[in-house]
């Protein structure tokens, strides 16, 4: 579904990625992760049309979109779910999700997708009048989730979801992200839990100083020896 080929980010004369390939499969959940500064994060604004690849090419659905307008990389089925989650905070949960649902063939089906949403993360039935701005750290993160799938996307991705959120929360979060994925929805996750990343996912890439130093399934990286020493502290 998506098909990623020596990607180059700059940020003016500084290059933030190095020559990055993945491929995400239709229904399938791929995790990128790796420390702070590795280039997560400029990955993924890259993959959604927020940052300008300075070479390289992006395929989604089997169309060449590297040169596609930001704007139009929802239309085509790409949704974000961006750090720091960015809601609308002096606006309802209910307006916040409904932002998600603008093109037309997602507003057509605004109240089936919110009664999806509000099934997958029934906490936020009962805060849908309330500024999302009150909300905890956790369902704002499910505001902003909830916001990206009310655009019924072929493809979501996550960054970093699991930030800031108490351990228990990020259980719930992680298992919701399962559960999306379940339903066919094909999920590119970046995150920095490196356990709970490829626990979900089926594939993985490893990044580093901008480029990829590590991929493969997901079970057989969290075995390997450099994995376990660098992100978990344990010798092999």
């Amino acid at each position: 579904m998506l098909e990623v080929r020596d990607l180059e980010v700059r940020y003016g004369p500084a290059q933030a990625l190095w020559g990055v390939s993945l491929d995400v499969g239709a229904g399938e959940l791929v995790s990128v992760v790796g420390p702070n500064g590795a280039g997560k994060t400029t990955l993924i604004n890259t993959l959604a049309g927020l940052l300008r690849s300075s070479s390289g090419s992006l395929r989604f659905a089997g169309e060449e979109i590297t040169r596609t307008p930001a704007h139009r990389f929802c239309q085509k089925g790409i949704a974000i779910v961006p750090e720091g989650r960015r809601l609308f905070t002096g606006m309802t949960v209910l307006e916040n999700l409904e932002l998600g649902s603008y093109l037309p063939e997602a507003k057509a089906r605004r109240r089936q997708t919110l009664d999806e949403v509000l099934a997958l993360f029934p906490a936020l039935r009962e805060k849908l009048p309330v500024a999302a701005g009150l909300l905890s750290g956790g369902q704002q993160q499910m505001v902003a989730i909830g916001r990206a799938l009310m655009a019924r996307p072929k493809l979501l991705l996550l960054d970093e979801p699991s930030l800031g959120l108490a351990p228990a929360i990020v259980l719930d979060m992680f298992a919701a992200i399962r559960r999306i994925n379940a339903d066919g929805l094909s999920v590119l996750l970046v995150e920095q839990n490196i356990v709970m990343a490829m626990e979900i996912a089926s594939r993985a890439y490893v990044l580093e100083e901008g480029r990829t130093v590590l991929s493969g399934p997901a079970s057989t990286l969290l075995e390997r020896p450099e994995i376990r020493k660098a992100y978990l502290g344990l010798a092999h």
